[in-house]
């Protein structure tokens, strides 16, 4: 009997409900409850993509923000200063991104180990640098300002939209997309290619003997990684209503490796978890004292000696003892 409970608790389809419950919060939370959704959940894709490199293919890379910053400005101009709407405006910034992605990709995958890293991170100064001086394109130290919102007059035909306030209008924009994405990405990690992702990250040389080539797989993965990177700084570009050069800058890059990894790099919702557990410890010590990096540097310290495989790898771990407990006594 307790065997057959634990299984049916495990059979629930957990991702669906939390999608749902997250899909309330306009009506059941505060505004500040949505801006907190919206940043979590933006975070949260920029995370997943990253771990595509990092969890799933074995790939360190200290500049993913490079695509989160390239989708965000790709974004920010086509609606902005050429007025392209939402619709297209936001595939075509992933679009951008994944191909910067394959251009810096190519000459990335080239090396291995630190060099890798180092190099990712030398692309990403340089996109930076790019931003932060191209005064007729990006607008430089200014960054683009007020971004425009998309359009939701559609949101009026469906009962208990039209009525919300704009912010949480997008805040459920972000959530579809977000969830459409991640749906994406875990197809993706389930798929042959995905796997073969593993087999490469588990033992490239062996991968490489029997006939994979194992460039060519870290080059598409190094694409598809950038491209929805891209459709993340979109959102995050129109929720903060201003596109800056910080958004590229290499700090950007620790944040969301560090998110990544407190979240637990070996499980798909891992770094959503740590992209929520940062989010939210930031918003919630940052109102009781300015010594922000202290505190996160002992909680990340306690976290990864206390758990080792991030938050999501402790809670799998126990969970895998209440497991042997209920299966011993039933």
């Amino acid at each position: 009997m307790r065997t057959s409970r634990f299984i049916a608790a495990r059979s629930i389809p957990w991702t669906l409900i939390v999608f749902l419950v997250a899909a309330w919060v306009p009506w059941l939370g505060s505004r500040y409850d949505t801006f907190l959704g919206t940043q979590i959940a933006i975070d949260a894709l920029f995370a997943v993509s990253l771990n595509l490199l990092l969890g799933t293919t074995g790939l360190v890379s200290f500049g993913h923000v490079a695509y989160f910053g390239i989708g965000a400005y790709a974004c920010g101009i086509l609606m902005k200063t050429y007025g392209v709407p939402f619709i297209l405006a936001f595939p075509a910034s992933g679009l951008v991104a994944a191909g910067f992605a394959l251009v810096f990709g190519y000459f990335c995958v080239r090396l291995s180990a630190i060099y890798f890293a180092m190099l990712t991170l030398a692309f990403s100064q340089i996109v930076w640098a790019i931003c932060f001086k191209w005064n007729a394109v990006t607008g430089g130290d200014q960054g683009l300002p007020n971004i425009p919102y998309p359009s939701f007059d559609w949101m009026s035909a469906i009962p208990g939209l039209g009525d919300l306030r704009i912010a949480d209008q997008f805040y459920l924009l972000t959530i579809a997309l977000v969830a459409l994405s991640l749906a994406a990405l875990r197809q993706i990690t389930r798929s042959p290619f995905g796997r073969m992702l593993t087999t490469i990250r588990d033992n490239p040389e062996r991968a490489a003997f029997i006939g994979i080539n194992v460039r060519a797989y870290e080059l598409a993965a190094f694409s598809v990684a950038g491209g929805f990177a891209g459709f993340a700084g979109a959102l995050y570009g129109i929720f903060n209503r201003g596109v800056f050069a910080d958004y590229v800058f290499w700090s950007k890059s620790a944040e969301v490796m560090i998110m990544t990894i407190l979240g637990g790099i070996n499980y798909f919702w891992g770094p959503p978890v740590g992209a929520f557990a940062l989010v939210w410890l930031n918003q919630e010590i940052t109102s009781y004292t300015q010594y922000w990096p202290f505190v996160l540097g002992v909680i990340l310290l306690v976290l990864l000696f206390a758990f080792p495989g991030g938050i999501v790898g402790g809670l799998v771990a126990g969970f895998g003892r209440v497991r042997r407990l209920v299966y011993r006594h039933a």
